[in-house]
């Protein structure tokens, strides 16, 4: 193997002593290394493939925000927004440091933010070389000169072999991932899933940027035309939210973490993608399943004894996943920003079959759908899961925001406003039934649909092009290019009217039952664009 890179950086200023370290590696590097320490497998399309190990997914319930002077007054704390004690992090975290040192390690000095006026500096600490490769491929990579001069604002501690003690550590099991806003940390051990990294970064940029810069964090993704119209996507795992933004006739701005500036501007806070990967298919996804080559990593897929990959096998588990670095997708926006703001889609997959497969909202309604960052999950999904379950979570991103949720709505709102933006809901969810009687809305007829919002060829908002749905209240296009008309109303789809509006009152109770926690903090119109009160 080549010899590896080391530069003389000291990790004393934060408690790590006598380490080896593996400073600043190229890709190529870490692969090797991964391979030679038997922790990876290189996969028959090139990528390397790992297995995060017993976590395989975020565990939201062990996510912590150091309680103190800078957070106390300003956060939401909640079952989502955990407090943690400061004596208690500084115990914790000392205990991490302790157990790097004198071990091989991996630092990588990098970006977030795309837009240099709003550029955060990070320096990653990995116990292990994928995890450190996740990095390179996920944040923005700094060119030979920054580095020379490079100081890091926030640090990141990633320790997956650590393991605390709940009864001395005040954690609520082994595993933790830990921010304090004070020493500007990210403290992460006892598991290996990458995707903890990045949203440590992501959690904290959400309150940076509206608290000190006046822009808007948003869980999105986005994609730029060949005349400068900005279209942004809003959405959970598993609603299209990579897929539909990887566009080959649009440039890729990034596929899930942006900001929107106060100058009207969208930026990526990203230098790469991590996708699902799912039921990934060449034919169906050809960008994405391109990028899957040397350099990115795969985690927790399943491989045939010659590395092909089965994309299909959920035997470890459903949030299969890749990172590879943008510009593995050939049509990309250079810089990772764009102006001009034309459309927002808000992406759902409604099991319950009942909302429209594309509509548009009001700003209230955008605002009240933004809160409510609506999804559903079906059977099969989690354990007790036997018909389709309303699944909430706070402007698409409710994990990693530390504000109010009203906040950001109210903050995209006037952005909403003052750039004239169109909001749209699109269902990539079920159609003709819920989920285990209907079925999935082809993603060729969603494109379309999205493709069709872009072009302006929906016509005018008005009574001869949209109906108004009864339950929802949210304006459904009659007719679309390259979309079945009778698939446009979901009610149609049915066959039975009795099962179809049973259904959506079901959902649209869900809805209000949800929108209780918020409706203290929401003003007047957000509250009215909620479902419609009627009742059979």
């Amino acid at each position: 193997m080549t010899d590896l890179k080391t530069k003389s950086i000291s990790l004393i200023n934060l408690g790590i002593k006598n380490a080896t370290i593996r400073y600043q590696l190229t890709s190529d590097e870490l692969h090797a290394i991964t391979i030679e320490k038997e922790q990876g497998i290189t996969s028959s399309l090139g990528a390397i493939a790992v297995n995060t190990g017993e976590f395989t997914g975020r565990s939201p319930k062990d996510r912590f925000i150091v309680k103190d002077a800078v957070t106390k007054d300003e956060f939401w704390w909640s079952d989502i927004n955990l407090p943690f004690d400061s004596q208690k992090f500084d115990v914790l975290y000392t205990k991490v440091t302790d157990y790097l040192s004198e071990k091989e390690i991996f630092v990588r000095d990098s970006y977030a933010c795309a837009d240099e006026n709003y550029q955060l500096s990070i320096r990653v600490v990995n116990e292990y070389p994928w995890s450190n490769m996740f990095a390179h491929n996920m944040f923005l990579r700094p060119s030979e000169a920054e580095l020379k001069g490079f100081s890091p604002e926030w640090t990141v501690i990633n320790a997956p072999g650590f393991k605390a003690n709940p009864e001395e550590d005040g954690t609520r099991q082994s595993n933790f991932a830990i921010l304090n806003f004070t020493k500007k940390i990210a403290l992460i051990g006892g598991t290996g899933y990458t995707g903890e990294i990045k949203k440590g970064i992501f959690s904290a940029l959400n309150f940076i940027l509206p608290v000190f810069k006046k822009t808007l964090p948003m869980h999105c993704s986005a994609n730029i035309g060949k005349d400068g119209d900005t279209a942004i996507f809003f959405g959970l795992s598993g609603t299209g939210k990579t897929t539909l933004s990887t566009d080959p006739n649009r440039s890729l701005i990034g596929d899930d973490e942006h900001g929107w500036t106060a100058e009207n501007t969208v930026f990526n806070f990203e230098g790469g993608c991590y996708a699902k990967v799912i039921n990934l298919s060449q034919k169906q996804e050809p960008e994405i399943y391109a990028a899957i080559k040397k350099g990115a990593i795969l985690e927790n897929v399943v491989l045939d004894k010659n590395g092909v990959v089965d994309f299909s096998d959920t035997s470890i588990t459903q949030n299969t996943r890749v990172s590879y670095p943008i510009d593995h997708i050939e049509n990309i926006q250079k810089p990772s920003k764009g102006k001009n703001p034309k459309n927002i889609f808000f992406l759902t997959a409604d099991a319950f079959g009942v909302l429209p497969p594309i509509s548009k909202l009001t700003p209230s309604q955008a605002a009240y759908h933004f809160i409510s960052g609506y999804t559903a999950k079906v059977a099969g999904t989690e354990t007790g899961v036997t018909e389709p379950i309303p699944s909430f979570s706070a402007c698409f991103g409710a994990p990693f925001m530390p504000l109010h949720p009203t906040r950001y709505a109210e903050m995209l709102s006037e952005k909403m406003q003052e750039a004239g933006v169109n909001v749209w809901l699109i269902n990539t969810g079920w159609s003709g039934g819920q989920y285990g009687v209907g079925r999935r809305m082809p993603l060729k007829y969603t494109r379309a649909m999205i493709s069709a919002v872009l072009n302006g060829d929906l016509g005018d908002y008005s009574y001869d092009n949209y109906h108004i749905h009864s339950v929802f209240g949210v304006a459904q296009p009659r007719t679309c290019p390259g979309v079945p008309s009778e698939l446009l109303s979901p009610r149609s789809t049915w066959n039975n009217d009795d099962a179809y509006y049973k259904t959506a009152f079901k959902l649209s109770n869900a809805f209000r039952l949800n929108f209780k926690q918020f409706e203290e903090f929401a003003n007047e119109e957000i509250r009215r664009g909620g479902p419609q009160r009627f009742a059979l």
